[in-house]
């Protein structure tokens, strides 16, 4: 099955001030989405995610190296009708209701009106703004404006999603949305590839995530392929001789010191529990390794 995104030494090179010094926004970016997957693209500010993004949805020229989408030629204008985009900074009319503009997208794609009313009320529902649907989006919140994003990517029931920060501007139920709208989209068999920064989503829910650092790829993989044997600390739950109950967190190599002097002590050893390293510590490590 073709690779819902492949790309291979893809580069971008800016010229940038008075004397178009080059600024390497990408380097050699190899990268290979599975169909049906969610795979989560993270890196810090200026790493090159959304120019990866933006070469992949035909706004911006690669210097070098090729991009494929749905095992088409990523600037095959077919293969673009497969695919949903929201961008980081979404703009839209604001004089549009969200009704409006959703029956805007949706006339671009073709989608008979009867399917479209359909699909626009059900997506408005879903993310909780079906009593704002005929509201100018002038008066909308920015997290507002993301969801109505949100739906415009999923309006053509696309194959693949791509989602440049869709959680920017929202609050923790609004998060938790997204999330849960991510997730039904893979049940439905789509891809979806997003940006984030919100590390604790994307560890939550990706299969694989790629890190980015200085426009380089520093790590691809699960969790368990990033994390592998890094062990933040080692939870120690115990039950003192009074009947109370300790829980005490101790470095690796100091737990069977730990639990032997517990257990001398009187204590019952009711839980021990491996916390691995987290997302966002993995990335920091990357970050400070690319000095």
């Amino acid at each position: 099955m073709d690779a819902a995104i492949r790309t291979t030494a893809l580069a971008k090179v800016y010229r940038t001030g008075f004397w178009m010094r080059q600024v390497r926004g990408l380097v050699s970016l190899d990268l290979d989405v599975r169909p049906g997957e969610i795979y989560g693209f993270i890196g810090p500010n200026g790493a090159g995610k959304t120019t990866t993004i933006k070469i992949l949805m035909g706004l911006h020229r690669a210097t070098a190296g090729e991009a494929w989408i749905l095992g088409q030629p990523h600037t095959n204008p077919d293969v673009r009708r497969r695919v949903g985009f929201l961008p980081e900074r979404p703009y839209f009319y604001v004089h549009l209701t969200a009704r409006e503009l959703l029956h805007f997208y949706g006339q671009l794609f073709e989608i008979p009106l009867s399917v479209r009313r359909e699909r626009v009320g059900s997506l408005l529902e879903r993310v909780d703004l079906a009593h704002v649907a005929d509201v100018p989006l002038g008066k909308y919140s920015k997290g507002m404006l993301q969801r109505v994003g949100l739906c415009q990517a999923l309006l053509h029931e696309p194959d693949l999603v791509v989602l440049d920060e869709p959680m920017s501007g929202l609050d923790p139920l609004g998060r938790a949305m997204v999330r849960d709208l991510i997730l039904e989209e893979r049940e439905k068999g789509r891809t979806v590839f997003f940006s984030s920064h919100v590390l604790h989503d994307v560890e939550s829910i990706c299969d694989r995530v790629a890190i980015l650092v200085h426009g380089e790829l520093r790590g691809v993989g699960t969790m368990d392929e990033l994390v592998g044997d890094r062990v933040r600390h080692v939870e120690c739950t115990f039950e003192a001789p009074d009947g109370t109950r300790q829980q005490a967190r101790h470095a690796p190599e100091d737990v069977d010191e730990a639990l032997a002097k517990a257990v001398g002590a009187g204590a019952r050893i009711l839980e021990v529990r491996r916390v691995r390293e987290s997302l966002e510590r993995i990335l920091i490590d990357e970050m400070e390794a690319s000095r």
